[in-house]
């Protein structure tokens, strides 16, 4: 099999039988099922996400994964959505 760039493998359409090709597609519904389950019945990871997203353009750091491991970055996010939601 051919390597592309960054040592990935091209992907092999043959490679699974129709049953696995089901099996994986079945997989992969149950998943986004079960991401979608906890996305609402955990509203603080769309608060924390649009929080992260919304420092970051406005900051616009050079370096996004720095800017991201600052530990001070949630606290900052948290107290922000504090007060959206007191001028609310």
């Amino acid at each position: 099999m051919a390597t592309l760039q960054g040592g990935l493998l091209r992907s092999d359409p043959g490679a699974l039988s129709p049953a696995q090709l089901e099996q994986l597609r079945n997989f992969k519904i149950q998943t986004r099922i079960a991401n979608e389950k906890y996305l609402r019945t955990h509203k603080e990871v769309e608060l924390l996400i649009s929080g992260f997203f919304r420092e970051m353009f406005l900051k616009r750091p050079d370096n996004v994964q720095e800017f991201a491991a600052d530990p001070r970055l949630p606290n900052k996010i948290h107290m922000q959505l504090i007060k959206e939601k007191k001028a609310a």
